[in-house]
């Protein structure tokens, strides 16, 4: 098992502080706010009233379009409120508000389903689609649509992403550790689907413990010997998925492609621990393991947070912010969302709450580039972020889309390394956003 990685990249240090706290429950919310999209793809419909008794696990909301996932009661309770909320992503978007009646009802129909062995490719794929599933990474991509590869893309390996490079982040640690079985039953479920010959666990040289613990479970299952641990080199983006496709099977994916054109397929861990539980208990996607940390935060912790509940109210059971806090980031530091508010509820997408003090934000400038071509060396995607920001901030697009903007999957590598502290990873997404809106014209 040899140390794997990509090239390019930063290593910002590790600030794992939480990574030896194991997952508790979070407070369940008097009120929880499910905004109605949550995934890459169409959002959904209500599939509730107000006045509706809920219960948990009941669906909600029922997608409107195949790239899209159902959502699900996160507590039982009255649907008071249909209506537009603040969510993390930006804009407000249409949210059911369910008042907690405290009982905790879960819905009838969550049953278990039959062992893996007895259920075939089908069963599975409905059954990660009746449960809302989608990538718990960040990307939220719905999981169905991944295991419904066209039939000229065989795939024949699926990784699970446990790299977690982002630096402050532990939820999926916590989860290898915790949930080890309930991974590669989850990766086991996943090929299946797939056909696939191959399964590969991706986990980074810093987390020593799960590494051992998830070489352990696997040496000891019967049934293993197609499962793969790869210990990967601790740099940031190693969890990207190309980046972690070269590493791991050594294969390019094509710009603009996705990893089935080169016959893979990724899932984070704790999408394969949510599909483990949907197949063990009939669970569907309403709860979530999520890292509250940072030094803004008294008292950090891995949390397992019921979809719709308050970031605010995340923050309070941690302690509270530190006098010095200063900024809100929603997922880790170098990929996450800046909030102007922690009145948003936490979604299926939400891995981390991070608090940084004055002493960790940096303020960037709109300063002449430099030429030290620092950018250049740490892109992964071998792109020339210097030259986007520069046509950015020259207002030419179109120069930036033929420069290749829309390969970047804006990593923040080229903004986290730059000495001249230009916005480049700000600009270039801002580029990718008017090129899209002009595509779709």
């Amino acid at each position: 098992m040899g140390l794997r990685t990509f090239a390019g990249g930063v290593r910002p240090g590790h600030y794992k502080i939480t990574a030896d706290l194991p997952i508790t429950p979070a407070r369940v919310p008097e009120q929880v706010v499910i905004p109605l999209h949550q995934n890459i793809g169409a959002p959904c419909e209500p599939a509730v009233q107000v006045g509706d008794s809920v219960k948990v696990g009941q669906l909600i909301g029922t997608p409107k379009g195949f790239v899209s996932a159902p959502i699900h009661a996160s507590v039982s309770g009255k649907v008071v409120k249909i209506a537009p909320y603040n969510h993390p992503l930006g804009n407000p978007v249409e949210a059911i508000f369910i008042e907690n009646d405290g009982q905790d009802t879960p819905w009838e129909g969550m049953k278990p389903h039959k062992p893996l062995e007895e259920l075939s490719a089908d069963e599975l794929r409905k059954i990660a689609q009746e449960a809302g599933l989608v990538g718990l990474g960040g990307a939220t991509f719905p999981t169905h649509v991944k295991l419904s590869p066209p039939k000229e893309n065989p795939i024949d390996t699926v990784i699970i992403n446990a790299a977690e490079c982002e630096p402050f982040l532990t939820a999926d640690h916590r989860l290898l550790l915790e949930k080890t079985e309930d991974v590669i039953l989850g990766l086991r479920a996943f090929m299946k689907v797939l056909n696939a010959d191959k399964g590969i666990i991706g986990i980074e040289d810093n987390k020593p413990d799960a590494i051992e613990q998830v070489s352990k479970a696997l040496a000891e299952s019967a049934g293993e010997e197609n499962i793969e641990l790869c210990i990967l080199s601790a740099k940031y983006p190693q969890g990207a998925e190309k980046m972690l496709i070269k590493a791991t099977v050594g294969r390019e994916v094509p710009p603009g492609a996705l990893p089935m054109a080169v016959n893979v397929v990724n899932q984070n861990t704790g999408t394969a621990v949510a599909m483990a539980e949907a197949i063990k208990l009939g669970k569907p996607l309403y709860e979530r393991v999520v890292t509250v940390t940072g030094p803004g935060i008294k008292k950090p912790a891995n949390l397992l947070v019921r979809v719709g509940t308050l970031v605010k109210d995340l923050i309070e059971q941690c302690g509270g912010m530190t006098d010095d806090a200063r900024k809100l980031i929603l997922g880790g530091p170098m990929m996450g969302l800046a909030q102007p508010s922690a009145d948003v509820p936490a979604i299926k997408g939400t891995s981390g709450v991070l608090l940084l003090t004055e002493k960790e934000v940096k303020q960037y400038s709109i300063v002449p580039c430099i030429k030290c071509g620092r950018c250049v060396d740490v892109c992964p995607m071998r792109l020339l972020p210097n030259l986007l920001g520069s046509y950015v901030e020259m207002g030419l697009v179109e120069e930036a889309e033929k420069a290749g903007a829309m390969d970047c999957f804006e990593c923040g590598s080229c903004t986290y390394i730059c000495p001249a502290k230009r916005p480049l990873v700000q600009w270039i997404r801002m580029a990718k956003g008017e090129i899209a809106a002009r595509r779709k014209k």
